[in-house]
């Protein structure tokens, strides 16, 4: 399925991009995850297990465990803080 994947913050800074569209095979938001680390060593990094990085699907914040569907947004973005 063709899935939307946006980067926000320090994450579109370490990998050099806002967004790609992507052909997946993943079912959800953890496995995508993990597919994206195997494409180059600068995903990997990024995305590396242990990182605080949270997670939107469709504009709504959710959980690694949310399941995709043909044509989903999912953005990946550091935590937010306020001050």
């Amino acid at each position: 399925m063709k899935v939307t994947i946006r980067f926000f913050s320090s994450l579109r800074e370490q990998l050099g991009i806002s967004h790609q569209e992507h052909e997946t095979v993943s079912l959800n938001v953890a496995q995508l995850r993990s597919e994206l680390m195997l494409l180059q060593p600068v995903f990997a990094q990024a995305l590396a297990p242990g990182k605080a990085i949270r997670v939107a699907l469709n504009q709504e914040v959710c959980e690694d465990t949310a399941l995709l569907s043909e044509g989903c947004e999912v953005a990946f973005f550091p935590p937010v803080t306020g001050g």
